[in-house]
């Protein structure tokens, strides 16, 4: 049987904390960590495009709930360890505490070829109470998956292949990003990030910050009469606010 890992974070958001995060993209969540640690360099992003399946639903932010997946080969182990197995992995998920994303590894990556996620599987993750879904596998059923439920792929394909559960509640990585599970992940159409747990407690004012310092440039620039003149003030007024 699969064992889980508990890493739970220390800091225990409110339902502002959820809502700021929910209300920004990614690459806000991204400035907002260079605001909060005071400097550049953090890297746990991913690396590559992604997909996502419906560009108009907000980024989900929340738990990792992490699985791997294979789909390339049958599986090796018999039918009833499979079965056992997936029933597990469904369960796993349906205790996921409030405001938490599903995290998938495809290990047949960059040769995946069977989709996880389509419209059953967004059906049931959805029915769990999970935000959505992060992997570098493949989705599929475009036009069905379950509204409201965000899918965010490596790629778009037609079949299932022989996917199967390989374990769950274990590290994942793929595209650069590292993810333990109960990591606080925020993603949507840009990519993905996980939110360094000593960030936690200062990330919403980051945020405040972050959007203050950026209005020094984007109010000039939208009011009339801006030029260059105008640039170079709130440009100036912008490197000395920004990280």
């Amino acid at each position: 049987m699969s064992s889980i890992s508990d890493n739970k974070p220390q800091f225990l958001p409110d339902d502002h904390f959820w809502e700021k995060l929910k209300s920004v993209d990614t690459p806000t969540i991204c400035n907002a960590i260079e605001v909060a640690e005071g400097q550049r360099g953090f890297n746990n992003f991913t690396h590559q495009t992604m997909l996502c399946a419906d560009v108009k639903l907000p980024a989900i932010c929340g738990y990792a709930r992490t699985a791997r997946i294979k789909a390339v080969t049958p599986p090796e182990e018999s039918k009833e360890v499979i079965q056992a197995r997936r029933m597990d992995y469904y369960k796993y998920m349906a205790d996921a505490a409030e405001h938490s994303v599903v995290v998938i590894e495809d290990v047949d990556y960059p040769h995946a070829i069977g989709a996880f996620w389509g419209e059953i599987n967004t059906a049931v993750h959805s029915g769990f109470g999970l935000d959505g879904v992060l992997t570098n596998g493949v989705m599929r059923d475009l036009g069905d998956m379950q509204p409201g439920f965000q899918v965010i792929a490596g790629s778009v394909g037609p079949s299932h292949g022989f996917v199967h559960v390989l374990d769950f509640g274990q590290p994942v990585s793929f595209f650069g990003l590292k993810v333990q599970p109960n990591d606080i992940v925020h993603a949507d159409r840009h990519g993905a990030v996980v939110i360094p747990e000593a960030v936690l407690p200062k990330l919403v004012q980051a945020i405040d910050t972050l959007l203050e310092s950026e209005h020094l440039v984007l109010g000039p620039a939208r009011e009339p009469g801006f030029n260059f003149e105008k640039f170079q003030a709130a440009w100036s007024a912008f490197e000395k606010a920004r990280t």
